[in-house]
Order: C-alpha cells, then structure tokens, then sequence
C-alpha cells in the first residue's frame, strides 16, 4: 500500500527537491524561537539550543548555522514575524540550506507558509525527534512504534496538501454528488494503515507480557535502566555485562530495548534492561507508541535512573525523566524498593566539583556515584543493587548436612549470607534473599 503523506508536488513547485527530505548530511539551519513564555523552569535558551542542534546532528544534518530567534508574540500564519522571516529567508539562501529545524510545535499551516516563505523544508522539534526514531529503529517492534508515531504525526498535516487536486465527482453524468478527494483518500488510508499497526502492536505486547510472566516464573529480578537520552545508559549497561550494544557520544544512539543477564553477589542471576532514553518535550505520539515497550520499565523489580551529572541542566533533564515515568504510572509501591538514582560520567568533572559532589551525595541513600566509562564506582553500584533488591527480601535461617555441598553453594550464589557456622555434624547459616528466590530455595 502506498501512503502519500507528503505534498511533494508542491513542494516541487516550492523550489526545493522533495526527494532529499532530511537525509544525512543535508545543511540546515537550527533556530529556538525564545520568548516570555517558552522558557522552561531551570533551563536556559542557549542549553534548549544547544540540545536541538545536538538532535539535528544526531541525524548527521550539516548545522550551517545556529541561533536563537527573539520573538514577542507568536504569529499564528508563520510562528515568526515577518521581518524575521525574511531575515531568516536570507540565511536559508546565504548558506544554501535545504532544511529549517525549529525547536517548537509548529502547525501544519506554520509549516506550510514557512516553506513557502524559506524555500527550504521545515521540520519543528516533534517532527525531528520522529527522523531520528525513524533512523534509529532496528528491530520490528521498533519500526512499527516508529511508522504509528510518524502516521499519527502527519495525519494532521495533510492541510493544503493536495489543493492542486480537483475535486472528483462520483455518480453517473451530472447527477453524482462531489466524491473522494484526495485528502480524504490519504486520510483514510492513514486511519487504515494505523489499525493495522495498532493491531500488530497489540500482538506484540501479548508476547511481550508472555515472555514477563515467563520471567517471573524464572524467576529473576529485572532492573531497568532509564534516564535521559545521551546520559550514559547504554555505557553502563556495556560496563555492568560486558555486553557491546552501541554507546556514543549521541542523542538517541539507541533505541530498542536490550536485555542481559549479570550476576550480583548474593542475588545470583539478575536481568537487566537497556530502554530508549528520554527528552524535554518528548512527542505524545512516541510515548503512545512505545508504552508496549516502556511497559518494561513499570513491571522492573528496580529502576535505576542514570543521570548525567556532569551536563549542566542535569537536574532539569532529571524533572523531565520523572514527568515521563509519572505519565506511565510508575510510583513506589509500599514496602517495595523501586528507585534508585546513578550519577554518571564523574569523570568529567574537575577535582573541586568531583569533591562538592561526594559532599552532597554523601547523605543521599539512593545515589551512587559511577563512571561508565573509567569503570570508577562499579564495584559499589553492584553491592548497592543487590542490597536494594534484597532490601525487600526475607531472613532464613537453614541447617544444613556438611556433605550437601551443592544447596550451600547455592545459597552462596543467590542469597546474603549474614552468619553462618559449621560443625562436624551441621552448617548452620542465616541468609537473606529475594521473595522469588525464596520460591526457588523452597523447591530445590
């Protein structure tokens, strides 16, 4: 089935190839449209511009130029005045790019006025984020959220597109009435294709909450690994299980969810789960879309939130992490220890503000400070994960023959061992383990 989404005729006759989209190193210029009411509580414009031009590049688009665009009021045709505009015309043609990104929700309407006005494609900041899932989806689930997030996107964007249509006539000679018009054919077909893909989604959710219960009858703790996106996760990830999943100095270098097992000291097996990192103002259609894989992070026995420290909007970008696990119902349940914070990239700090950081986490229970990178905190975070997990667990108290070798080795491995004592004729040993690994110990 094809799907027309574009208005690529018009944009043809707009002057600019409808062809080369945002494809990679397409030169574009990047603006942030500041104003009294766009500025985010605790974030500045030159850090909002900084992070839209960081997305830009993560689809290798040639940044030519970058700025911030002062405006009083936005216009409802064009977002910008006109004398912004038009100074904005002169860039596009001066640096000869191809796309404007615009960190703001821009309307279809906006949209289309603005590409008649720049003679360049215009993207705003959801419809950038979309290119760059859109590139970055590499599994079949990651490309169905992605294709759901775009139709759903794009569905209103359809204005004006096909006004260069007439409109056909259904019936027989003069006596039927006006019939489909093009729009209205793409719109349907859009609502068609997003029941269809709404509809495989629902079969993979069933699969993934089949392989959960699975899990669980394992069963072994899950911990999920979230936080903003360029904050360290998959660095640690690599770092805690020796894995190799793509890790880069990039926004959204990935994207599907990875999941390994590692062994923590009095714990044994234990999984854990790499998800999609989070941004400001992250598009409503991606959460939607990707709540069938989000829903790892609510069924995790531990969340841990990765946060890069070091950035200087740290602590914004953590407020944003919390909305966005607010909007999927993840809270502390009573009795169940379900959060624990990660201060990554320590490294980059200097002496002086390494030390501040010791001084203010010091009386924080819930934070370790790591490296992923130079490996410095590792060995703490482990024990820190498993006291967390076992923090819920249960105290048992087991006699055992000396000669059954094999249920304390495995006590060892899979429990915390808080005493134990041997004899010729007994080992006693008192131990503290996870309620599921309890189930376990019942049944060997």
């Amino acid at each position: 089935m094809t799907v027309l989404l574009n208005d690529l005729a018009g944009q043809a006759r707009r002057g600019f190839d409808p062809g080369r989209g945002t494809r990679f190193g397409s030169p574009a210029i990047v603006i942030h449209p500041a104003g009294p009411n766009r500025r985010r509580a605790g974030r500045s414009n030159e850090a909002r511009l900084d992070e839209i031009v960081g997305l830009a590049r993560a689809i290798q688009l040639d940044v030519r130029l970058a700025q911030i665009v002062r405006i009083r009021s936005l216009a409802p045709a064009t977002l910008l005045g006109k004398g912004q505009a038009a100074v904005l015309a002169a860039q596009v043609q001066a640096s000869e790019a191809e796309v404007v990104v615009i960190d703001a929700v821009v309307s279809p309407v906006q949209q289309k006025n603005l590409e008649d006005a720049l003679k360049a494609k215009v993207i705003d900041r959801t419809g950038l984020i979309l290119e760059i899932f859109g590139e970055r989806a590499a599994t079949a689930e990651g490309r169905l959220q992605v294709e759901l997030a775009h139709l759903d996107y794009q569905a209103g964007r359809l204005v004006r597109s096909w006004t260069h249509l007439e409109r056909q006539r259904g019936g027989f000679g003069f006596l039927g009435g006006p019939g489909e018009t093009q729009i209205e054919t793409d719109r349907r077909l859009i609502r068609d294709r997003m029941a269809k893909l709404r509809r495989e989604l629902d079969s993979v959710r069933r699969t993934r909450a089949l392989h959960r219960s699975r899990r669980q009858r394992a069963p072994y703790p899950v911990i999920a690994l979230v936080g903003y996106t360029n904050a360290g996760k998959s660095s640690l990830f690599n770092r805690l299980t020796g894995a190799d999943v793509l890790a880069e100095d990039l926004l959204f270098a990935t994207l599907d969810p990875t999941m390994r097992a590692v062994s923590l000291a009095g714990i044994g097996k234990v999984i854990l789960s790499d998800t999609v990192g989070f941004v400001s103002d992250l598009p409503t259609e991606l959460v939607a879309a990707f709540r069938a894989t989000l829903e790892e992070v609510t069924e995790a026995d531990l969340i841990v939130h990765v946060r890069d420290i070091a950035h200087p909007d740290s602590d914004s970008q953590a407020q944003d992490v919390q909305a966005v696990l607010e909007s999927l119902g993840v809270t502390e349940g009573e009795g169940v220890v379900r959060y624990l914070e990660v201060w990554n990239k320590t490294d980059l700090l200097d002496s002086e503000a390494g030390a501040a950081l010791a001084v203010r986490a010091g009386p924080l229970s819930d934070v370790c400070l790591v490296s992923a990178r130079t490996g410095a905190g590792i060995d703490a975070l482990r024990a820190t994960l498993a006291d967390r997990l076992l923090e819920r667990g249960r105290t048992i108290h087991v006699e055992l023959h000396p000669a059954d070798g094999r249920r304390r080795a495995w006590l060892h491995a899979n429990s915390q061992i808080l005493r134990e004592t041997a004899s010729a004729s007994r080992v006693e040993i008192e131990a503290r383990m996870t309620p599921d690994m309890l189930d376990r110990w019942q049944k060997l």
